[in-house]
């Protein structure tokens, strides 16, 4: 795992003088890879690290020779530390790159973003134990968890073609869905569409089929992190997932955030992974003095509704939930990559693992509509006066995240929206 070092300084200020305004998502100690290029454009996406409110053009600036993410990503640890620390010097105050890396500075205001990379294979899992329990509750009141949760991290294969970046706007989805007293099922739009508030983790080099990565080792293979909204539809969710698993409730979109917030950038924002008295310890495979000293990670969470109504009336988006990473997350990172692996499986560089909803211990810090209404049978009221019990067409949901912590200068992985249409 990332020690600290000079790019993480909080005493470290950039030429780019927005970066250096408090509260800024994207000062120096952070700076994010994503993919850009001038809105309207038919050019390739370049390379662009986020500073304050500009891109910096990595290719532009002569810090990279191609555009290809995925061959960055694939870097040794070793070459991506010296790239971000050759970013983190060539943006510092006195280092000598203003009057040659400005021109290669873009507002973000003025770059079409996509998806942070190519991604190959996704597959999501179900890491968040408060959601997981209120879930089982409310289908399984004598058993919320099943007997293997809490020994290994769930997970299944989702559909990377339908992820979408951050104002990515969609299709109420269609399918079959079974009322508990019909005779057989129907089909139709989804009447119970809801969002999961998800951190999507990238990995960075992968490894060679049948060789498994070794949990001490993990970390080594994961680029960095952005925010996801893995949009479900429950209705058909539930006529479906068994035998074996989720379909077509899940792979009509998925949304990320535009950043992905390297490993490196939150070495200061790690915490202890601990199990709570009483529950099995991890496997052999699944554990490591590393892991339990600093696997997890210390992000705030929230999440924000604005429905076409408010937006007509020019309100602003209000707040469903707020919570943390340290009190949802029921297995770390590593531990995902190390599972993910021990069968021999390959991960290729751009590959998306999705956490699963990342609810907290209290109502106010549910990641899903699920669980905030109880199913659908206790609707939330707007501040307008509007109801929710699933989200309806027009609503845009939005996540925001970020890390603060005493000693260390605050960074945000941004945020992400979607829109639902009719």
């Amino acid at each position: 795992m990332t020690a600290l070092n000079a790019t993480h300084d909080p005493k470290l200020r950039s030429w780019v003088a927005s970066a250096n305004e408090a509260g800024c998502d994207f000062p120096i100690q952070n700076l994010p890879f994503g993919r850009f290029r001038i809105p309207g454009g038919s050019e390739a996406f370049r390379i662009g690290v986020a500073i304050g409110d500009q891109v910096l053009d990595l290719k532009a600036a002569g810090l990279v020779d191609s555009d290809d993410m995925n061959a960055l990503m694939d870097a040794s640890l070793k070459e991506r530390q010296a790239l971000r620390a050759a970013i983190s010097a060539g943006l510092a105050e006195g280092g000598g790159k203003q009057a040659a890396w400005s021109k290669a500075l873009l507002p973000q205001s003025n770059a079409e973003m996509t998806v942070p990379c190519r991604i190959g294979d996704y597959t999501d899992f179900y890491t968040g134990i408060h959601h997981a329990t209120t879930i089982g509750k409310l289908f399984r009141p004598d058993q919320p968890l099943m007997p293997n949760y809490k020994w290994v991290p769930i997970g299944y294969h989702g559909r990377a073609s339908s992820i979408g970046v951050s104002g990515q706007a969609f299709k109420r989805p269609q399918g079959q869905t079974k009322a508990p007293d019909a005779a057989s099922p129907s089909f139709g739009p989804s009447k119970r569409l809801d969002y999961e508030l998800e951190l999507g983790f990238f990995v960075g080099r992968g490894n060679a089929l049948g060789e498994p990565i070794a949990i001490g080792e993990a970390e080594d293979h994961l680029f960095g992190v952005a925010l996801l909204n893995d949009w479900s539809a429950r209705d058909l969710q539930a006529w479906e997932y068994q035998p074996l698993g989720p379909f077509l409730s899940k792979n009509f979109a998925s949304t990320l955030s535009p950043w992905i917030v390297t490993m490196e950038a939150l070495a200061p924002f790690r915490a202890k992974f601990e199990r709570p008295a009483g529950d099995p310890q991890p496997l052999p495979y699944l554990d490591a003095p590393s892991n339990r000293e600093s696997g997890a990670l210390d992000i705030t969470l929230e999440v924000l509704l604005q429905t076409a109504k408010m937006r007509t009336e020019g309100t602003a988006p209000t707040r469903l939930t707020r919570g943390n990473t340290t009190e949802a997350a029921y297995w770390t990172a590593a531990q995902l990559v190390a599972h993910h692996t021990v069968n021999g499986c390959n991960l290729q560089p751009g590959d998306l693992l999705g956490s699963g909803t990342l609810s907290g211990p209290q109502p106010d810090e549910a990641g899903s509509l699920i669980e905030l209404t109880q199913g659908g049978k206790q609707p939330i009221t707007l501040p307008n006066g509007e109801k929710r019990t699933f989200l309806e067409d027009g609503d845009t949901l939005t996540i925001r995240g970020w890390c603060e912590r005493a000693g260390a200068v605050r960074i945000g992985l941004g945020e992400v929206s979607g829109t639902v249409l009719a």
